[in-house]
């Protein structure tokens, strides 16, 4: 659904048993709200629930993160998602770091993704967008896409070396962990998807239609974290090269123009869905990491910043818009699923948006969360934290959670009150290998 997205931007204390297999409470009946929390309770509380998504709701066989609680668009039961899991293996990761899950039990959980991964189809080493969290086969994304997505497999292994680094004892189940990841690491073709050499990366290939997609990953968008991967690989990595010409050569690249107060240096007008600002950072640190073409932390807060600006002045006077209450990305709306921002407004706000922003704008994020949950309270609040969007203007709240806007929310707030995720990650040295050959400077050099 991102690629897609993309391509549009471009055109204009719980416990636990294993997975449900039927659909959540949507209503979030029982579900009671606690109007005497702290601040920090409350960023307990966000994190806990919000974990459940992926604790208790993943699939029985795979332990994998189901695409979405409900079964909207013919998605099925059996629908897993690939980089929707990266950011699951995070989340369960705080569980662990806040004592809220047992780590053995998260270890174990975690190897019985990797068993399921080594048996799953997978392309030159890359797995698909979507499979089938019994059998590991392919399920189709769209017409043409049933093949390898390159960019969520980007997303599940910015989640599996942080689990690598993270689980370091010498156990059998942590020994087998790291083993694992290493063995699927290696396994990555990066190079190959250059499409014959060229000097750009590609998104897809698929054994029945080949590079049918056509879809060469252009930036400034969520891809980010592609190209750190491919440059920092040991067995197939690509040249500095393809990040140069390829990643940071397209006519939507730079930006350097202001909005309601803040400079964009890279990117769309106003920056685009919020998630371009969460994805690729929730293993890079965007503090002080910089290359010949922007400076990513004033990258993001600025993005964040426009966005939330934009959602104060309200320029098309929606419903329930203010300074609590904002926050546009790609999610669920009354009409479907899009991609929201200051350019692609129609009332929808998506918490994720404005919570996954906590270590960017972490006042207004903190208004928004104290909105979100003392007074719109049981509207949004349910088994698995905040519904994915709610629209008051057309009266309408989502009946459903996503894997890949559930994940940033826990890990970006951890992000914001430990760095747990950014310390783990750009201390991989093969990572730090691969910002050095592309031209990254960070303040984790030594």
């Amino acid at each position: 659904m991102r690629y897609f997205i993309s391509f549009l931007l471009f055109l204009f204390s719980f416990g636990g048993g294993y997975a449900q297999t039927q659909n959540v409470d949507q209503k979030g009946n029982g579900v009671s709200i606690n109007k005497n929390l702290s601040d920090s309770e409350l960023l307990d509380l966000v994190q806990k629930q919000t974990i459940k998504y992926f604790w208790d709701f993943a699939h029985p066989v795979s332990g994998m993160a189901r695409e979405r609680s409900n079964t909207s668009f013919d998605y099925g039961n059996e629908v897993v998602t690939t980089g929707g899991t990266g950011f699951g293996v995070m989340a369960l990761i705080v569980g662990v770091e806040r004592k809220w899950l047992p780590r053995d039990s998260v270890a174990e959980r975690i190897l019985k993704m990797l068993k399921f991964l080594y048996k799953a189809d997978s392309y030159h080493g890359v797995f698909p967008h979507w499979m089938n969290g019994e059998t590991g086969k392919t399920i189709k994304f769209s017409r043409k896409d049933d093949g390898a997505d390159l960019v969520e497999t980007s997303y599940l292994f910015e989640g599996l070396l942080c689990a690598k680094e993270y689980f370091n004892q010498n156990n059998k189940v942590e020994n087998q962990i790291r083993a694992r990841i290493t063995s699927l690491w290696n396994d990555i073709e990066w190079n190959w998807f250059t499409k014959n050499g060229q000097e750009v990366l590609y998104w897809h290939w698929s054994p029945n239609n080949g590079w049918a997609m056509d879809f060469p990953i252009h930036g400034y968008n969520e891809t980010l974290i592609t190209y750190i991967l491919a440059a920092s690989a040991t067995q197939y990595p690509v040249s500095a090269k393809v990040y140069h010409r390829g990643w940071a050569m397209s006519n939507f690249f730079y930006n350097g123009k202001k909005f309601l107060g803040y400079t964009l240096p890279l990117g769309f007008d106003y920056g685009g869905p919020l998630f371009f600002a969460h994805y690729s950072y929730l293993g890079l640190d965007p503090h002080g990491l910089k290359d010949e073409y922007a400076n990513y932390w004033e990258q993001n807060q600025n993005h964040t910043l426009i966005n939330h600006a934009y959602c104060v002045e309200n320029p098309k006077h929606f419903k329930g818009y203010g300074e609590d209450c904002w926050g546009l990305t790609a999610s669920d709306d009354p009409h479907g699923y899009s991609a929201h921002s200051p350019t692609n407004d129609n009332g929808t706000i998506s918490p994720t948006a404005a919570l996954s922003s906590f270590p960017y704008t972490p006042e207004y994020s903190m208004k928004a969360l104290k909105h979100f949950y003392f007074d719109l309270g049981n509207k949004i609040w349910g088994v698995y934290g905040f519904k994915d969007a709610f629209n008051e203007s057309e009266k309408w709240v989502a009946d459903s959670y996503l894997a890949i806007d559930e994940g940033p929310i826990v890990v970006m707030i951890e992000n914001y009150r430990s760095g747990l995720f950014w310390k783990l990650f750009m201390n991989i040295p093969e990572i730090q290998k691969g910002l050095h050959k592309l031209g990254f400077s960070s303040p984790y050099f030594k």
